[in-house]
């Protein structure tokens, strides 16, 4: 019977502090801030695990990352932020789903845990820009409906996930900016929600730390991107070169 795989063995000296740090800061601020709600925490230190481990381009974060979008809806339907609800319920869980299926479809090593790097054509592309144009201005309006909390900034975030989202299925380095951006916007707005409970400071230093950790992934998998050209122009010029030499025996 073949041994899992540990996904924890594969973290660089560098990973295990970056994620033992981000889990400090969230509890930190979490008993800082005398909070009680331990469903905060929870979304915080699941969300903080599975950027490392996305970070790697393993699909393990990707797993860990449904269980995130989960308690993150229900975290985000307490305070009333609908617009959060829905995407992590309606947009991101599928979509990380989906994104699992299509990293462990396209490993980089034949039974390795990293996922190969993709592209983006320019035709999906463009459908993409159309698509986050499209989903952002019908959420406007829903989430208007559902008289959400700071309206605006909610549906920035919608676009900002989307956009994150639809370049992750298809294992594009710009899915980490993508994120950067919508982590700003997140902050943003657990920062309004700070101003009427403490409760939500762990929030954000939640997607502060996320910030940082989205910035280290867009840097791994940009030099990943980098090192699997290299690696399959080798491939090729010795797969060349194999052939030159058997036509020669020829």
């Amino acid at each position: 019977m073949k041994k899992p795989r540990n996904p924890f063995k594969n973290l660089t000296k560098f990973e295990w502090a970056l994620w033992i740090c981000s889990l400090a800061a969230v509890i930190i601020s979490f008993f800082a801030a005398r909070n009680t709600d331990y469903a905060t925490l929870a979304v915080s230190l699941i969300g903080v695990t599975s950027l490392i481990f996305a970070a790697k381009g393993d699909a393990f974060g990707l797993m860990i990352m449904v269980l995130f979008s989960c308690v993150y809806a229900f975290v985000s339907f307490g305070f009333g932020y609908y617009g959060e609800m829905i995407i992590y319920l309606c947009m991101q869980l599928p979509v990380c789903i989906t994104s699992l299926v299509s990293w462990l479809k396209h490993p980089a090593k034949q039974g390795g845990g990293e996922a190969k790097v993709g592209r983006l054509l320019p035709v999906y592309g463009l459908i993409m820009c159309i698509a986050a144009a499209t989903v952002t201005c019908a959420f406007y309006f829903i989430l208007r409906a559902f008289n959400t909390a700071n309206l605006i900034v909610s549906t920035l975030s919608v676009g900002t996930s989307f956009i994150a989202l639809y370049l992750m299925v298809f294992r594009v380095p710009a899915y980490a900016a993508a994120f950067m951006l919508n982590d700003i916007i997140l902050i943003i707005l657990w920062s309004f929600a700070c101003a009427k409970s403490l409760n939500y400071v762990p929030m954000v230093v939640c997607f502060s730390v996320f910030f940082i950790n989205d910035l280290y992934s867009f840097i791994s998998w940009t030099r990943r991107k980098k090192r699997q050209a290299a690696e399959a122009e080798d491939a090729n010029r010795s797969d060349n070169d194999t052939n030159n030499t058997n036509a020669a025996a020829e």
